[in-house]
């Protein structure tokens, strides 16, 4: 690997990086639940580049069976955030005022 592809990686690892501190800020700052959610699913996106980036970087592309399996539980995760904060349980669809129980 040339030294040109090692500084483009390193360059790369440092934008994810400050982009995963963005994400970060977001998710502290709010202001509603929503946001929080979006920006955490936003820095689980950033590890999964980081993870693949860091991979090729270190010569071991094998780490993108690592970024896929990554890529699909933070997929899974949020989906399973956002239905809880919506219907406060992850079994039914129904919303909790809908029974009368407000």
């Amino acid at each position: 690997m040339s030294s040109s592809f090692g500084m483009m990686y390193e360059v790369a690892l440092a934008g994810i990086i400050v982009t995963m501190a963005l994400a970060l800020s977001r998710a502290v700052l709010g202001p509603t639940v929503f946001d929080r959610i979006l920006a955490l699913n936003m820095f689980g996106t950033k590890t999964v580049l980081l993870i693949a980036v860091a991979g090729f970087w270190m010569g071991r592309p094998d780490f993108m069976d690592l970024a896929l399996v990554y890529a699909l539980v933070n997929f899974t995760g949020t989906i399973a955030v956002l239905r809880f904060s919506r219907y406060g349980n992850l079994a039914s669809d129904t919303v909790r005022a809908s029974r009368g129980d407000a």
